[in-house]
């Protein structure tokens, strides 16, 4: 997916439309809890400043759903932004609008101003075609970083491309970034490919395990999801927690039922799919509860909260040669002290991986975990598309990037 790319377009004194991906965590003081999202997106502003642009930059924050909301205010966001890039940022009363358009026309080659949210506005999430032609007005170019949107036809962006003339459009470096990592694990890995599923919801994964089951050379299964696939089997989960059914777009899904025709697909995979032989179990998910090691079945009265010690050196010998891993679900509720090994024990045989191969992970709990345990920087890349990472892996096009001018 050869794109044109921010460093391939002609900024000098032109107005750059960027769609960003400032979905951050806020505190109750409403200050930015987590920064990653903002510095992640820093080389891209910073190389559009450098080339004289007018930098626009627009954003989603929460689910405020069309309705203007003070605590979902980019204002925060633009302020750590500010504060970052040492240097003084303008944030818009609006998306767009006079008062809006007042202050591009004022803007000088390398200032950067900040749109408000824009899904304080319907028109954004169902890519209405008026308000995607107000946001396209206040640009020249128009360059999209962000990932985490990157599997959604919103008004930004799909609608305010789809309007921008050719030779105008180009991906940004993160996205770059990771059309590179993620498209060259799937296309052409270093062998052996290991992936690593975890977290909670099966039905978040049911693609990506089928997608990747033609492409690796083992899985390792862990998280909350396993158990999805022990009572497919017939086997004991105590009170663990179970995703046993989900409703999409009105229908209701037997996740059971799903998992046994998996369960069939994998048998007849060539690669090698592992489960967890044993899991770290309590009576409830707490950093004092009493804790006990069962499997391959869990008792009545228990919940399964991590992999087991067994289950841990089974997935580090599985690990131990791999050359590109991608992993996306963390292995048990690690943020809870007792229940955290086997996730950290992942995380330590990433770090191993990155350097002598590629590890990649996905999804925000997973990028949590790495952060917690201290070893982000030996990750060779941290998506940073939840959602989007997990279509990416299923295969599915994105239909954002594929309206971008092509390199």
């Amino acid at each position: 997916m050869a794109k044109k790319t921010l460093d391939q377009l002609a900024m000098n004194g032109k107005r750059v439309l960027m769609r960003v991906d400032f979905n951050v965590p806020l505190r109750e003081s409403l200050d930015v809890a987590d920064d990653r999202r903002i510095r992640m997106a820093l080389p891209t502003i910073q190389c559009a400043r450098n080339a004289g642009a007018k930098v626009i930059l627009m954003s989603h924050l929460g689910r405020p759903k069309g309705k203007r909301d003070p605590n979902l205010s980019l204002k925060p966001a633009a302020l750590r932004l500010g504060e970052l890039l040492e240097t003084d940022i303008r944030t818009a009363p609006d998306c767009t609008g006079k008062d809006v358009e007042k202050l591009v026309g004022a803007m000088a080659e390398g200032d950067v101003l900040v749109l408000e949210n824009l899904r304080f506005h319907a028109g954004e999430e169902a890519n209405d075609a008026k308000f995607a032609k107000a946001l396209a007005a206040l640009a020249d170019l128009y360059v999209n970083d962000a990932f985490g949107t990157a599997h959604r036809k919103h008004a930004s962006t799909y609608g305010v491309p789809a309007l921008m003339p050719k030779g105008t459009k180009a991906i940004g470096f993160l996205i770059q970034k990771e059309l590179e990592f993620l498209g060259e694990a799937l296309e052409k890995p270093e062998r052996p490919f290991v992936a690593v599923l975890g977290g909670v919801k099966v039905s978040d994964k049911i693609g990506v395990i089928e997608n990747l089951l033609g492409k690796v050379d083992r899985l390792l299964i862990g998280g909350a999801m396993a158990y999805v696939f022990m009572v497919a089997r017939g086997q004991g989960v105590g009170n663990s927690k179970v995703e046993r059914e989900v409703e999409k777009k009105g229908k209701k899904k037997d996740m059971i039922a799903v998992a046994k025709a998996l369960l069939e697909k994998i048998e007849a995979a060539d690669a090698e799919v592992v489960f967890p032989e044993d899991h770290l179990v309590a009576r409830e998910p707490a950093a004092d509860a009493e804790t006990d090691i069962q499997g391959p079945e869990i008792e009545d009265g228990w919940m399964g909260l991590d992999i087991g010690p067994e289950t841990v050196e089974i997935y580090r010998e599985k690990l131990a040669d791999a050359k590109t891993v991608v992993w996306n679900g963390p292995m048990g509720v690690f943020e809870i002290g007792p229940f955290a090994d086997g996730t950290r024990a992942i995380c330590n045989a990433l770090a191993q991986v990155d350097e002598v191969g590629t590890a990649i992970v996905g999804g925000g709990d997973t990028a949590a975990a790495v952060d917690k345990f201290g070893l982000a920087e030996q990750m060779t890349h941290i998506s940073t598309g939840g959602g989007a990472s997990l279509e990416f892996l299923e295969g599915k096009p994105f239909e954002t990037i594929e309206i971008i001018d092509d390199a």
